[in-house]
């Protein structure tokens, strides 16, 4: 009876060529493939596509029927099960495509796992990358001719590749067809095996033990339970280091700065995990590829920096990680395209070389900042539970790092935007007059400053301002900010430096304020003749001193009450006339207060360096008292510094 002919089959084995074609010319192209092996593949396949044109040929012509098939009773099933199990060589059962339906116990030992662990996986999983597509295509070729294969390859084993030869015959069983058995031995036992496709005879290393020779001592062998219990602790002593030196890293990051702390950490993992290392941050609800990190040599170094431009692609690894906030372990990946492409187009997987893949999103407990990834080469062996566990543990210590570092950079932007709202974008033109300011914020913490300066019309001339509150952050601004903007508008309708600052103390109490207070110095500016008139109030704040250009340094009183405090606070009043080069130079205690690691204070300086400074304009006598004075401390400001520095030019023609 003719059978009907099997379209879908046929064009699922157009599919499967292709997809083991591109395989092969991908393996061609990774760094020490093995050509001959591959080239003998491809061979193999090419053979494949001419049987399979054949039968396309012969289904067009009706003249497709049914194959062989093995009559093997249940008696010969069971025997077989029993003979599989406790065969003297590793032994896998595969599917047509190459899934493993049942490993010996050899096999799981060769492998190092439980015998379980395999099935259901493809064998090509436990496959070194550089003969993946030379086996794949091994086992097209035994499935479709039915004729022994035999293929050397890399088998992926718990300390890096094993060399060894797999032989793949096709064997059918009743309503079972199409099924493969894979032998394996280690490269150097072949030679025992005898032809191709005689299983039986691969010998294993230890028949009574199944132990690698290598366990052996001068005092006597080492049983492989005690071998694993060494290798245990000293598993556990490496991931306990690791997390002790990521610790004290993360601790140790003065900088508050995200990219670094992740590139730091992303090298210290590379290095002490033997893996790749690829951080995605999300950003703009996407994830960006933020740090890419290999083996420390000058390919891996080059790859890096080409990957590091490729952001992850949707339907990989990171992004399903990302998305679902579930950590993903694939001891040995069997879709090499789990991480996406990189340049060219090439699986990811293939470029880095790795076997392994370990993903864990970088999870603080309360939201998801990105994902941490791990690569590992066979040589270095695959991924294990207590891998995941020790690399879920760092990324929470790298998610709390980057809340950190995301909320001290918060809290500086803040603190620079409510610091400019407290000082002039620029300063007015004067007539007649040059000013210039600095303001230098505390070395110390990051919270806005208290200090404010403002140039400003006022009836009859200019006015002049400069002020300290008492404390820092956001509340010391907010006192900052009323107290500039109640001198700025009072000024602007009265000329009196003393009635603007009895004003100002009103409004500073009405606001209630608590314990905050600020000490101020307003001045008005006018020309008489040649020479500038000035009446300065003073409300508790440093007097400012006055240069003449000879050098003479004259230092002033300040005085009066501090703004905010007593209702009845009445400011100190002096007037003074400065003539063509005078300089008045006004600032705040951050100048006066700054100390030497001696202890010393640079008040007692400040008339020597005014006077060094004698008729030099008013930007150069800030730039040089800034740099002085950050000298003086050792570039350790325990408040913030500003100055308010005005020298009188010729007087504007009338």
């Amino acid at each position: 009876m003719r059978r009907e002919p099997d379209h879908p089959a046929l064009e699922r084995e157009i599919v499967q060529l292709r997809t083991r074609f591109d395989a092969l010319r991908q393996s061609a192209a990774i760094p020490g493939a093995e050509l001959p092996t591959l080239l003998e593949a491809a061979f193999d396949e090419l053979d494949g596509a001419i049987e399979l044109a054949a039968a396309l040929q012969a289904d067009a012509a009706g003249q497709a029927g049914d194959g062989p098939r093995s009559d093997a009773s249940d008696a010969e099933r069971r025997l077989l099960r029993a003979v599989f199990q406790d065969a003297p060589a590793p032994l896998f059962l595969l599917e047509r495509d190459g899934t493993i339906r049942r490993a010996n116990r050899r096999a799981a030992d060769l492998l190092g796992s439980r015998p379980g662990y395999a099935t259901g996986k493809l064998l090509t999983a436990f496959v070194d990358l550089r003969s993946r597509a030379a086996v794949q295509t091994q086992l097209a070729a035994a499935a479709r001719t039915g004729k022994p294969r035999r293929v050397q390859c890399g088998l992926l084993s718990p300390d890096g590749p094993v060399e060894a030869v797999l032989v793949l015959e096709a064997m059918t069983l009743a309503h079972e067809p199409g099924l493969i058995i894979a032998a394996a031995s280690k490269a150097a036992t072949v030679a025992a095996a005898g032809p191709a496709g005689v299983g039986p005879g691969l010998v294993p290393d230890d028949p009574d033990t199944g132990a690698d020779p290598d366990t052996t001592t001068a005092g006597g062998r080492v049983t492989p339970g005690g071998l694993l219990a060494f290798r245990a602790v000293e598993a556990i002593t490496q991931r306990l280091d690791l997390v002790t030196a990521a610790t004290r890293l993360l601790l140790e990051n003065a900088t508050f700065s995200e990219s670094v702390t992740l590139r730091q950490c992303a090298r210290l993992l590379a290095s002490e995990l033997a893996a790749w290392v690829i951080v995605d941050v999300e950003r703009r609800q996407r994830l960006r590829r933020q740090v890419v990190i290999g083996p420390p040599d000058h390919e891996s170094v080059d790859l890096a920096r080409a990957l590091s431009g490729t952001d992850p692609q949707r339907g990989t690894v990171p992004s399903q990680v990302h998305e679902s906030g579930s950590s993903l372990l694939l001891a040995h990946a069997e879709n090499v395209d789990i991480l996406g492409t990189g340049p060219g187009g090439a699986p990811l997987l293939m470029l880095l070389g790795a076997t392994s893949v370990l993903s864990v999103p970088l999870n603080d407990g309360e939201r998801s900042y990105g994902v941490l990834t791990l690569a590992r080469r066979a040589s270095e062996g695959p991924f294990e539970i207590a891998d995941l566990g020790l690399v879920e543990e760092l990324g929470e210590q790298l998610a709390l790092a980057i809340r950190v570092d995301r909320m001290f950079r918060r809290r500086t932007e803040i603190a620079d935007a409510l610091q400019a709202s407290l000082l002039p974008r620029e300063l007015p033109s004067v007539p007649g007059v040059d000013i210039a300011a600095a303001y230098v914020a505390a070395t110390e913490g990051l919270e806005v400053g208290g200090d404010f300066y403002d140039v400003y019309q006022s009836p009859g001339g200019w006015g002049m301002a400069i002020g300290d509150v008492c404390g820092k952050g956001e509340e010391a601004a907010a006192v900052t900010a009323s107290a500039r903007h109640a001198i700025r508008v009072l000024a602007h309708g009265n000329a009196d430096p003393a009635e603007v600052l009895r004003q100002a103390n009103e409004i500073m109490l009405a606001e209630r304020f608590e314990d905050r207070f600020v000490t101020a110095c307003a001045a008005h500016l006018s020309w008489h003749d040649d020479s500038v008139h000035v009446v300065l109030g003073s409300a508790g704040h440093p007097g400012p001193a006055v240069v003449k250009p000879d050098g003479e340094v004259r230092l002033l009183n300040g005085g009066g009450m501090a703004l905010g405090l007593f209702p009845d606070a009445e400011p100190a009043i002096q007037e003074i006339d400065l003539r063509p080069g005078d300089l008045l130079f006004m600032f705040t205690d951050g100048v006066t207060e700054a100390r030497s690691p001696e202890p010393a204070y640079f008040e007692e300086r400040l008339a020597d360096q005014l006077a060094s400074l004698a008729g030099r304009p008013p930007t150069e006598v800030c730039s040089a008292m800034r740099t002085l004075v950050l000298e003086f401390s050792m570039n350790d400001l325990r408040d913030d510094m500003t100055m308010l520095v005005l020298r009188v030019g010729k007087p504007p023609a009338a």
